[in-house]
């Protein structure tokens, strides 16, 4: 048997690892009392921990002082459209337009459902983006929502609206395989929170939208995800399949997750409106678990006003989620923006900055608001993924101990096999330290939004992507023009950081769209709401199709 004696130089072979250097008398101090330490770290890995057990510790976004919103209720605006008689214009149709001619009596909740089952069935092949499709579920939940309005009955702006749900939420009786190769055949026995709440709301299931491998990315056990403005290239992740199926209208709204970017970033790609939530507004319970104090449940629409009317069904504290938050939502479709001041950090439209990133603050600057340069502190907000490499390492460590990670397709650099793997030589002081970072990051952000209602910039603003997601702070990413690229390659962290892939000009080009995003105060979506609906009109590019296989 080796010899598995701890030595001098292995203690400093390990220090190059952390970037620390002890003196050969610290080493010879420390090497005949370490075994007390390996021999805790070994005895706890013995102990049985599924994905469900949460951590001890919680993470709140709120600091010293902070004072909750006050207002509540979210009041949608009333279209009197016409009902179309082409099926496509229907099924792209908004969520206020598709409720309100189910309510009349124009559209049945089955129809429309019939509607979406036909697209998915003509285009998942294409896409990729539904893991699970539940035709029969799907009808019999409509004909259940038919039959209420019969009796007078309306569950509310969703009710009899086709949805799908992120592949991570359980469904009960229904294959929920994280998109990973090791849960594949994973069938649960309740549903996750959110599925009963959509469900009584009156929304209807279609079925489980695709995501890359345990939430990063676009790949997964079936394939790669495509992005319908171009099938050539992946919906990026790791809500991909919620992007890509909303995007190319096989649904009437999404639901996706963000850890970081897991919402925006598939749709900066794919076009479509995403809304990631302050942290600790939306129930996980019942939903994998990556990184306890990060991840966050959010809607992704066609639509500004769509992502309100869904977040207001998410809504709420939950016992069996111990980060969760009691908090009023706000939104009022009618409401205007005067008053109000949005920030920008001016290195954000510098260098690197695209045209449609500059016209987008342009057409901000036209909707008769106060728009002012802000800043943030320096620091090193990118330390920051090393919680998440930590927390998602620890969530997973049993496919890292007993190589069941080989089993995933993606092995690359960048992807979590080997950022598992990594993470096993982070420091556990740095890690207490980088909570005590992330504090100040809180502060930092706290202190922008006492200067500003909200915070515009691209999808890769500064430090926001990583910060906002470290601090809780909501964010809105809508569509804001399009631009003539080739096929971009996936997302990568492996460098700390994520992104949407760099584009392949070499080659075909193809029409894709880009967006922009807004941040606000924690708990204050509807502010961010009115502006990207402002917004949204302004820039007037929100109804454009993608040029689908026929």
């Amino acid at each position: 048997m080796e010899d598995q004696t701890i030595t001098e130089a292995d203690i400093e072979a390990a220090e190059r690892l952390m970037g620390i250097a002890y003196t050969a008398r610290e080493r010879a101090q420390m090497v005949g009392n370490l075994d007390g330490q390996i021999a805790s770290s070994v005895a706890r890995r013995g102990v049985e921990m599924p994905n469900t057990v949460p951590m001890a510790l919680r993470f709140d976004p709120r600091l010293p002082g902070f004072q909750m919103p006050v207002a509540v209720g979210v009041s949608a605006s009333e279209p009197a459209a016409p009902l179309p008689d082409d099926d496509a214009d229907i099924a792209f149709a908004c969520l206020p337009e598709l409720g309100a001619w189910i309510r009349s009596g124009a559209l049945s909740s089955r129809r429309l459902t019939q509607i979406y089952l036909d697209r998915i069935e003509q285009l998942n092949p294409h896409l990729f983006c539904f893991a699970t499709v539940t035709a029969d579920l799907a009808l019999a939940e409509a004909d259940a929502m038919d039959a209420l309005l019969a009796k007078g009955t309306c569950l509310g702006p969703l009710h009899g609206i086709p949805y799908g749900v992120k592949d991570l939420f359980d469904t009960k009786g229904i294959v929920t395989g994280w998109g990973a190769e090791p849960f594949q055949d994973r069938v649960p026995e309740a549903d996750a929170r959110i599925v009963t709440l959509l469900r009584q709301a009156g929304a209807v299931l279609l079925g489980k939208t695709t995501l890359g491998a345990l939430a990063y990315n676009d790949i997964w056990y079936g394939g790669r995800t495509r992005n319908p403005f171009n099938i050539e290239e992946g919906a990026s992740g790791s809500s991909a399949g919620s992007a890509s199926a909303t995007a190319a209208g096989l649904c009437g709204f999404s639901i996706g997750t963000e850890t970081l970017g897991s919402i925006t970033s598939p749709s900066q790609r794919c076009g479509t409106t995403g809304l990631r939530p302050t942290f600790g507004r939306v129930s996980r319970a019942g939903a994998m678990a990556l990184c306890w104090s990060l991840d966050k449940v959010g809607p992704i629409c066609r639509g500004v006003e769509d992502t309100a009317l869904v977040l207001d069904a998410l809504n709420g504290a939950d016992p069996a989620d111990r980060c969760t938050i009691q908090a009023p939502l706000a939104f009022d479709a009618a409401k205007g923006i005067e008053g109000l001041k949005l920030g920008y950090l001016p290195d954000a439209f510098g260098e690197g900055a695209t045209d449609i990133d500059r016209a987008a603050l342009a057409a901000a600057k036209e909707l008769g608001i106060e728009v002012v340069e802000v800043s943030l502190p320096d620091l090193p907000y990118g330390a920051l993924m090393n919680i998440l490499y930590a927390e998602a390492a620890a969530a997973f460590e049993h496919l890292t101990l007993s190589d069941l990670d080989d089993t995933l397709t993606w092995q690359g650099d960048g992807a979590w096999p080997n950022t598992f793997r990594k993470a096993r030589f982070l420091s556990a002081v740095d890690h207490v330290q980088l909570d005590r970072l992330r504090y100040l990051v809180m502060q930092a952000l706290d202190g922008l939004f006492d200067e500003v209602d909200a915070l515009i910039g691209p999808f890769m603003t500064g430090p926001m992507l990583v910060a906002s997601n470290f601090t809780g702070h909501p964010c809105l990413h809508l569509r804001a023009g399009f631009d003539q690229l080739g096929t971009r390659s996936p997302a990568s962290l492996g460098a700390g950081k994520l992104t949407t892939g760099e584009a392949d000009e070499s080659g075909e080009t193809h029409r894709v769209p880009q967006g922009i995003s807004l941040w606000g105060r924690l708990f204050e979506e509807g502010t961010i709401l009115n502006i990207g609906q402002a917004l949204e009109a302004r820039l007037a590019v929100a109804a454009e199709r993608p040029v689908l296989p026929a």
